[in-house]
């Protein structure tokens, strides 16, 4: 699995690569940023073709070295949340590999995290801190929401 990150995030990672890395996992890349939010630094991330978002809110410096790991666990988690069941879970875990990190993001991917921070925003006018918000709950909140994509191949966009 490849996290696509942006030149603020991977300062904080120990190895990115500075050329585009190839995929080889079948369930795609990721993209994540970084983001002060309450003074806390936060991740969002967000799957490359279908925009599924990720929000790991108050990461510390030594939380960055294992930035891959809390990813993948968070999306597992995130996974249980909807109810996949167990059998389908273990293929995903052994489908999603090790993380490697580079800087190759997309512009389109980006726009599209930048609408899910302004829906973070919304949410968090209801708490008094960031670190109030749940992980899962908040990207169900997020993957829930209407947003418009663009069907691969048809050029045409959809609801």
């Amino acid at each position: 699995m490849i996290i696509h990150c942006t030149q603020k995030l991977a300062k904080k990672l120990p190895e990115v690569s500075a050329e585009a890395l190839e995929e080889t996992s079948p369930l795609g890349s990721w993209t994540a940023n970084l983001y002060s939010i309450d003074r806390r630094q936060c991740v969002l991330f967000c799957h490359d073709e279908t925009r599924y978002v990720l929000f790991q809110p108050g990461l510390r410096k030594a939380q960055f070295d294992e930035l891959g790991a809390l990813h993948r666990q968070l999306f597992l988690d995130s996974l249980v949340a909807q109810g996949v069941e167990r059998a389908q879970l273990k293929r995903v875990a052994l489908a999603l590999g090790l993380a490697r990190f580079d800087c190759a993001t997309d512009r389109s991917v980006l726009g599209s995290m930048n609408i899910a921070c302004s829906d973070l925003d919304g949410m968090l006018v209801r708490v008094a801190n960031v670190m109030e918000l749940e992980p899962i709950a908040t990207g169900l909140y997020l993957n829930h929401r209407p947003r418009k994509c663009v069907a691969p191949g048809s050029g045409r966009t959809r609801l």
